[in-house]
Parts: C-alpha cells; structure tokens; sequence
C-alpha cells in the first residue's frame, strides 16, 4: 500500500503569541515551530498501516524552506520519503491554495491512500484534506478514528456528535482526515534520526499561488472587560427578561 501523508509546520503552543504589523497573522520570524499535532497522528496510522500491509509512506509538506524540519522529523518516525513544495507565499495561503499544491506534488506518485490530520492547531478550519480529494478526484471520509484496510477497500469508524460513530466503506484510492488520539504516537528514536538524514526529500518549486477564496482581515487576541447589567422587577418578569437576554443577546440558550 503506498500512503502519502500531508503534514503542516506550525508554531510550538509554548510559543509566546504575538500579532504582526499588518494585523492579519501572528509574528513568526522568531518563533520555534514544531509538527501539527493531528498530522502526527495520521502519519502513525499511516506507519501502523504500513507495518501491517507493507508498502510506502511518503510525506508531504507545503511551506517555506523551514518546513524541511517536520519532513526530516516525520522520516525519523518511520516514513520512506518526503515531498517538500517549497514556496514563501504557501505560508500564510488559504485552504484552496495550500491543496492545489499538495494535490498537485502527490498526484503523479499514484497512491492508495492520503492520510491528513483533521485540522491544523493554527486556523484549524479542517479543510485542506477535503479539498485535496477534490482535486485528486477521490472518495474520502473525515474524523476517522479507526481504519480497516482489505483488498481494495477500507473500513473506517468516523466520529459523530453526541457521542455516535458512523462505520464508512470507501473503494481505494481514497482520502482520509484523521482525528487526534486514534492510536498511540511513537516517537523518533536515535536510530531514526541517523538514517532520516539519508532519506530523500524531492523538492517541488511551488507554482503562482491562485488567488485567495477568502482572507483574514484582522487578528488580535480576545478582548477582556466587566460588564454587570442589573435585572429589575418582580422574580417572575426578572426571570424572564434573564430568559431573554441568555437567548437573544448572550445567545447561550
């Protein structure tokens, strides 16, 4: 079974935020970045998968030259290869851009299966995955919790509301986005480290980023402030109007 499995750099949570110039993203240039943490756990599937099918885990990265640092940290895991679309403009792209260019970089590899994480720890809009099996024309199913591989097809339980689970049968190749706490991460050992460094990683130049579905148009950190309103009357008129407000203005209802 060949996987590929697209993973995202982002900031360390211990990083201490700050918003840029512009208002528009956070102030990177100096922050520690590490792995988007259910990225990590789709490429364990894929590395459990791998082990009980045989096959090949390929790595996919869209970003900046720094973005070579999670591709090196996901050989050491266990993947096979990486594939590094290197562009400045894929940092800060929005979901359709960033998957034209994975779609784009995993297309000619012909694989089985494309793991992602559910969503990114950073914007965590949880649609890079989807949009990628768009492009690739391709089934998929999200929020996977278990994956059963057979000839030809998968089994995956998919997590619903209120606690449910939904078991989906999918031909291959299919797209699958993977939910954070599905199995138990391994971490890369000295071993691993050494022979990442002999592992290839093929750069692909990343083409013009296509114009952005949507935009963030500020950024800035929630606004603290006391507000005490006072509910007047009787406790049956108090008790509604409290109703009310929950419902119309506090929309907690």
């Amino acid at each position: 079974m060949k996987i590929a499995v697209c993973v995202k750099q982002v900031v360390t949570r211990e990083w201490q935020l700050r918003v840029n110039e512009n208002k528009t993203w956070i102030r990177d240039q100096d922050a520690s970045f590490e792995l988007n943490e259910p990225d990590a756990y789709a490429l364990e599937e894929a590395l459990r998968l791998k082990e009980k099918h045989g096959g090949e885990v390929i790595v996919c990265s869209a970003g900046p030259a720094r973005v070579a640092q999670v591709i090196r940290e996901a050989l050491a895991r266990g993947a096979d290869r990486g594939i590094h679309v290197e562009s400045d403009a894929l940092t800060t792209a929005d979901a359709n851009a960033v998957a034209e260019a994975l779609a784009t970089a995993i297309k000619d590899e012909r694989v089985d299966l494309v793991l992602t994480g559910l969503q990114s720890d950073d914007q965590g809009f949880g649609q890079v995955g989807v949009v990628v099996a768009e492009k690739l024309g391709m089934p998929h199913a999200t929020i996977i919790m278990e994956v059963q591989a057979s000839e030809g097809s998968l089994r995956v339980k998919r997590e619903l509301e209120g606690g449910w689970f939904q078991w989906v049968t999918l031909p291959l190749p299919a797209l699958l986005t993977i939910q954070s706490g599905i199995n138990q991460l391994r971490y890369a050992t000295l071993k691993g480290i050494m022979a990442a460094k002999k592992k290839e990683i093929r750069k692909v130049a990343g083409t013009a980023v296509s114009a952005p579905m949507h935009r963030i148009a500020s950024v800035y950190f929630p606004e603290k402030g006391k507000k005490t309103q006072m509910i007047s009357g009787g406790a049956a008129d108090a008790a509604r109007d409290l109703v009310k407000r929950l419902r119309e203005e506090a929309r907690a209802l």
